[in-house]
């Protein structure tokens, strides 16, 4: 049997209640189902946005931090979680600590969730080369760069995972390095994960490669974030995560508190160093 337009139309319009009783159609609802809707995942969107603002902003001189990272870093920018109901992620610690906006005055984001280590490296090889380009811009002059990558490449992980993540990550390195020669470039550990052993035979000898690389290698700076993760069991604190890899907002709490203190420190020292200092 063939159906007509006029078929189909009568059965759309019955479907949405019109001609059913008056309770029925009070019910009735237009869903976003019904309607055409382009798919943009989360990280496209994350992407497209700061491709935008490094595009369109017209000064980025007042940038002082740049983040580099995977979902861990970007969801410094989420609140509410939009996967867990209920639960939080680190906004307003990223705007009580670093100012407000995407990105922040002072500190800009450039984590996009899903991220592998040789996504990140497209991120910022020049455009000029096929990449996105997103440390082009000559008017940004960060004093610090922090670097937090690896872990979701020990999902579908090359063999010898430990080996191809600390390679990946002092790659990384090297090249934020070639665009911005005067930034300090702080190397953040992986955090814990809810699997000891993998926390034992991948997170943790990872960590020691990448502190190893920074001792070796002059101006750069490593922060242990990994004991703040973890109880004195060395298993992670669950109530500083969300899940098994993402913080809670307590736990980017944590990171926060870290990242001040070290940048305290690393401020006394220079202060110590210089000429005339006591």
């Amino acid at each position: 049997m063939r159906h007509t337009a006029r078929h189909w139309a009568l059965a759309l319009a019955l479907a949405a209640g019109v001609g059913a009783p008056a309770c029925a159609a009070a019910q009735a609802t237009t869903f976003v189902a019904q309607t055409p809707v382009a798919r943009v995942d989360y990280w496209q969107k994350r992407a497209a946005d700061i491709s935008t603002y490094l595009t369109q902003s017209p000064d980025l001189s007042g940038i002082r931090m740049v983040f580099v990272g995977d979902s861990i870093t970007d969801f410094w920018h989420l609140d509410a979680n939009p996967w867990a109901p209920g639960k939080f992620c680190g906004r307003s610690v990223w705007d009580q600590g670093f100012g407000t906006g995407l990105p922040a005055a002072a500190a800009l984001n450039l984590g996009v969730s899903g991220d592998r280590i040789e996504h990140v490296l497209h991120r910022i090889l020049p455009a000029a080369q096929g990449g996105e380009g997103w440390l082009d811009r000559s008017d940004l002059r960060p004093a610090r760069v922090f670097v937090m990558l690896g872990i979701n490449n020990s999902f579908d992980a090359e063999t010898p995972a430990v080996d191809s993540i600390a390679l990946g990550v002092q790659t990384v390195i090297a090249r934020i390095h070639e665009h911005k020669p005067d930034a300090q470039i702080v190397v953040q550990s992986l955090l814990p994960t809810d699997d000891d052993a993998k926390n034992r035979d991948l997170v943790q000898p990872v960590n020691a490669r990448l502190r190893a690389f920074v001792q070796a290698t002059p101006g750069l700076r490593f922060l242990d974030l990994y004991p703040a993760f973890v109880d004195a069991t060395g298993a992670q604190r669950r109530n500083l995560f969300n899940d098994s890899l993402h913080p809670s907002r307590d736990g980017y709490r944590v990171w926060h508190d870290r990242l001040v203190a070290f940048i305290g420190d690393q401020a006394a020292q220079t202060h110590s160093a210089a000429p005339g200092s006591r």
